[in-house]
């Protein structure tokens, strides 16, 4: 596989920034599934898929009506074992469902600041929060790869199905151990791969925006998870994530272009894996 020049990399990286950016503000407009809904839409609600990837009832009852949009690929939040009066970070923090279930754990002494580079998300996440009254969560414009947070200020990080976005991961996770205090933790669900993707997925934008494309293999990733200053992650779950969702997992467009090219979703079973793992900062 030829490696991309600097300028192609820039150009590209640039491309999927503009139309994640167009896509997450259409999910966040119009309340429809992200990341994980794909082509039978009738059948994924955005409460559907919150529990096909591990949210119970009682978190979907808890959070404002419209901050679950069907974003995650995990639900880590219940991972972190948050205490009273704790400060979270939550990375991609959409229109703020996972940010409202650590505000629940750390009640109105700790903290919650959700970031997003994702204007109508922001919005839609601020009126979220004011309507179920929690004063103690906010959201800060910002991206992954320089966080709008102070160093050193956090008890915990998370996020949801984000990180695999961005063009740098390893910048995203030196950020992550900036924020935390040493012996901070993160549990993190994301996307990674066990296997070569196929050029047709590894190539198309919209893959990448939904959640694929824009994968690391998992030893790359857990990898640059050490050197950024974590102990080793300790992995949580790990799931076959095209295999348990199926069409769901992936977008509309590119599961024409796989039938274009005779691929079926099988194809990308084994290769494509959620995982959930916690990591605390040296």
């Amino acid at each position: 596989m030829r490696i991309p020049t600097v300028e192609e990399f820039m150009s590209r990286a640039y491309a999927i920034e503009l139309e994640a950016v167009e896509r997450y503000t259409q999910f966040a407009e119009s309340g429809e599934c992200g990341c994980a809904c794909g082509a039978d839409t009738d059948a994924a609600s955005p409460a559907d898929v919150a529990r096909m990837v591990g949210y119970d009832d009682a978190a979907l009852a808890f959070v404002p009506e419209g901050a679950n949009l069907g974003l995650g690929c995990g639900a880590p939040v219940a991972h972190l074992h948050l205490v009273p009066g704790e400060t979270v970070v939550d990375l991609g923090s959409g229109a703020g469902f996972d940010a409202f279930l650590a505000a629940r754990e750390v009640g109105p002494t700790g903290r919650v600041i959700g970031i997003d580079m994702t204007p109508a998300m922001l919005e839609r996440a601020r009126a979220n929060a004011a309507k179920a009254g929690m004063s103690q969560v906010e959201f800060r414009e910002g991206r992954l790869e320089a966080l709008p947070v102070e160093a050193g200020t956090a008890d915990a990080v998370t996020s949801n199905c984000v990180i695999n976005l961005a063009p740098d991961k390893a910048v995203v996770f030196r950020e992550a151990a900036r924020v935390l205090r040493p012996g901070g933790r993160m549990v993190i669900a994301d996307i990674v791969l066990d296997g070569e993707l196929p050029e047709v997925v590894r190539e198309d934008v919209e893959a990448w925006v939904g959640c694929i494309a824009g994968a690391m293999p998992r030893g790359e990733y857990f990898a640059a998870i050490e050197a950024a200053g974590f102990e080793p992650p300790e992995i949580l779950k790990d799931v076959d994530y095209v295999a348990a969702l199926g069409t769901e997992a992936l977008p509309d467009s590119l599961l024409g272009k796989m039938r274009e090219h005779g691929m079926a979703t099988g194809d990308l079973e084994g290769i494509v894996r959620s995982v959930t793992y916690r990591a605390v900062r040296r």
